[in-house]
């Protein structure tokens, strides 16, 4: 799943303007480009701010439309619920240093 691409379908879905959206979100409308691009990678907090936004849960978002969800995902959005501030956004730095590293393989 490209999160930026669901953010982008989920937005445009519900007829949001990107700057509105950005704002409601409380990002600058740059980031959010850079989000749905796939430039960046947001953390879980911004991710759950969107959401919120997009007035869907957590697991709506990650809904492949399947019953169920990756377990793994399950499992990694439950891990980064405990982390600070700092330690997620070192979780997404690595992940997205993972993500770069397998583009280029």
């Amino acid at each position: 799943m490209n999160i930026g691409e669901r953010i982008k379908n989920l937005r445009l879905n519900k007829n949001f303007k990107a700057t509105q959206f950005a704002e409601n979100v409380g990002i600058s409308r740059v980031y959010l480009n850079e989000i749905e691009r796939g430039i960046k990678i947001p953390t879980i907090e911004t991710l759950q701010k969107i959401c919120d936004a997009l007035g869907i849960t957590f697991s709506e978002f990650f809904s492949t439309g399947e019953d169920t969800i990756n377990p793994e995902y399950l499992e990694l959005v439950d891990n980064a619920k405990v982390l600070t501030h700092k330690q997620l956004k070192i979780l997404n730095e690595f992940l997205k240093a993972l993500k770069e590293k397998n583009d280029n393989e």
